[in-house]
């Protein structure tokens, strides 16, 4: 017996064309566990949905969800069967959905390889071989985010770099050995002016380096180090991974879990967004790189604890620096700073929460100038990462590893910008540029 699956699919960025699935009703899924995903509202022909995609693309399909059934997606948690499911939403939400709609909303999850089951772990290790075999991870972005033709991306970037700056700041010394820096990775169309203040700054720096080191925020994932051995390509060529740091590393942390997340890396724009930038600023010159997916910090938000504290962290730093020896290093923190407003799940922001938001951005600026990772951290800790600061784990080890290598570090900061983030104007993303020596 078949049925017609309730919420509808379409290929992956494409325009939705709503093909439905159809699905066994006779499977049984028992407690479904929902995979993390990438959940946002959708309008299609005046009706509202939400748009259930998959980071790791390991299906072909996203899914939309009529908007008012989307409580069912908060009970998948591996601890509700489906009769359990359709009883809660009735009971808590006042939401009448049968038991045999809620099972093919389940079986759609399903067939999507969006649940932690045996068919998305077979599906997970397909794709692996399948990424580990190509000679290079393909630039995901570009086509989309940024041209994929190297003459069009060329000019892009150099009338970005020949722009005004976003904010005035104090310039910095001509003179400084730029050991670092803290890049945006929000897309160019929005942070490009910061991109290129920052950039334009690191020239010389990017250009000397053999070695550059980028921490990039890991969105969908919260592993405490993510690896690849995969070399990153761009428009302009091919920027090959340092193996023998790699390697190192994977020693460290243990191969199954430096690796348990590898596929993160085919789509996170963290690292691909400022590689890219790397390229141009080297005229399309490759240098090693080590691209390091770093997770979250929030298991110290309430324990007291600075990251230092974590042995793990200690040794990944250790592991950095012996690697780093008679090299001409660059280390990135690829991170943007708040994301406030509906947007994210916050209220809408006005004159005073705006000001209060830049009050605390400057706060974090301050931290990074003076070269202070705990005293950073410490600002994160007392709003308990209320402006939900996506880049607080690469720029802290960015920091500490600068610590490792020289003792000490100093930021100038070079570029801030308040990009929007909705129509409506109400919810904003903050990105700035600093330097490290």
């Amino acid at each position: 017996m078949h049925c017609t699956a309730s919420i509808a699919a379409h290929a992956m960025g494409a325009c939705p064309t709503f093909i439905k699935l159809m699905l066994t009703s006779t499977q049984s899924l028992q407690k479904p566990l929902l995979r993390t995903l990438d959940i946002q509202p959708y309008r299609d022909q005046g009706r509202a949905y939400w748009h259930i995609s998959d980071p790791l693309r390991l299906s072909e399909h996203a899914l939309l969800l009529p908007d008012q059934w989307g409580p069912l997606l908060s009970f998948c948690n591996g601890q509700h069967d489906v009769q359990t499911i359709s009883r809660l939403l009735r009971a808590q939400y006042g939401i009448h959905i049968s038991l045999e709609q809620t099972q093919e909303v389940i079986n759609a999850l399903d067939q999507a390889c969006m649940l932690e089951n045996e068919r998305t772990l077979t599906a997970r290790r397909q794709a692996a071989i399948a990424y580990r075999s190509l000679p290079f991870r393909p630039p995901a972005l570009a086509g989309g985010a940024y041209p994929a033709e190297p003459e069009l991306l060329r000019q892009m970037l150099d009338n970005y770099l020949a722009g005004e700056t976003r904010q005035a700041f104090a310039p910095p010394s001509m003179h400084a050995n730029w050991q670092g820096l803290l890049s945006p990775h929000i897309d160019y169309a929005r942070g490009g002016a910061v991109y290129a203040d920052v950039w334009k700054e690191a020239a010389s720096a990017a250009q000397k380096a053999d070695l550059v080191i980028i921490f990039g925020t890991d969105h969908y994932g919260n592993d405490p180090f993510t690896l690849t051995r995969q070399h990153y390509a761009t428009p302009y060529g091919v920027l090959p991974t340092a193996l023998p740091v790699v390697d190192a590393l994977a020693e460290t942390i243990g191969a199954d879990a430096a690796y348990a997340g590898e596929l993160r890396h085919r789509n996170e724009h963290s690292l691909e967004l400022v590689a890219v930038w790397l390229h141009h600023m080297r005229n399309g010159e490759p240098c090693e790189i080590a691209p390091i997916l770093t997770g979250g910090f929030h298991r110290y938000l309430y324990n007291g604890a600075q990251p230092i504290e974590d042995v793990l962290i200690q040794d990944v730093l250790k592991t950095l620096a012996a690697q780093c020896q008679q090299r001409n290093v660059l280390i990135v923190a690829s991170g943007d700073m708040a994301h406030v407003g509906p947007a994210f799940g916050g209220r809408p922001l006005n004159a005073a929460s705006r000001e209060h938001l830049h009050q605390d951005d400057e706060k974090l600026l301050q931290q990074m100038q003076q070269g202070n990772p705990d005293g950073f951290f410490d600002e994160i800790r007392r709003v308990k990462d209320g402006n939900n600061v996506c880049g607080v784990s690469p720029i802290y080890l960015t920091m500490r590893l600068l610590e490792e290598l020289h003792g000490s570090v100093r930021g100038t900061q070079v570029s801030y910008a308040t990009c929007p983030a909705d129509a409506q104007d109400t919810s904003v993303v903050t990105v700035g540029g600093v330097l490290f020596q």
